[in-house]
């Protein structure tokens, strides 16, 4: 599998539940989510952007995605807001398509374009890694099967503060499952 293959099976609408566990308050949070998911192919123009945004020679893209999300967490004030929106492009390492650059319009922990990393492990899930000013992140996607993603985050803010979440997402959308080797045909869909 490579990055885009796991993007193709990604896409579509999900709805996501989550258990935020703020470790040092020893404390659980929960909350859910719809996510929506488009894979975009290397020349779309929001690939291409976000490619010159960061610098990047287009050409070197294999594809992104555009993300939407929309939620809540069970201690939330009135004034806080769980949805926004991203896109991102995957550029591949040379010498290893499994792993290389995410370029972000908007980052997972602070709302800023920024340069990650992803891979593909040897169990088929994709690791994102992400380095910001103040904190980092930690992700990890993967399939249980074509209809259920399951997702892990570690978030370490600089001084210590660090949360760890658990979310099970299921498609909301009815598809048919395909291979990956199969779902090389563009997708085009409303759901992460």
């Amino acid at each position: 599998m490579d990055v885009m293959d796991f993007f193709r099976m990604s896409a579509g609408q999900w709805n996501s539940q989550r258990t935020t566990h703020h470790l040092p308050f020893r404390r659980a949070e929960l909350g859910g989510s719809t996510i929506s998911v488009e894979a975009l192919e290397a020349e779309h123009p929001s690939v291409v952007d976000i490619c010159r945004l960061h610098g990047v020679d287009p050409a070197l893209a294999v594809g992104g995605a555009y993300v939407t999300w929309q939620g809540a967490m069970a201690w939330d004030k009135e004034d806080e807001n769980h949805e926004g929106n991203t896109v991102f492009a995957l550029v591949p390492d040379g010498d290893n398509p499994r792993q290389g650059q995410l370029l972000r319009e908007r980052g997972y922990a602070e709302i800023v374009p920024v340069i990650g990393r992803y891979e593909i492990d040897d169990d088929e899930g994709l690791l994102l890694i992400t380095e910001y000013e103040t904190m980092s992140s930690i992700e990890r996607f993967w399939f249980a099967n074509p209809n259920l993603r399951l997702r892990t985050s570690v978030v370490k803010r600089f001084g210590g503060f660090s949360t760890a979440s658990f979310c099970a997402e299921s498609r909301l959308v009815e598809s048919v499952a395909v291979e990956p080797a199969q779902a090389m045909a563009p997708v085009s869909a409303f759901g992460w």
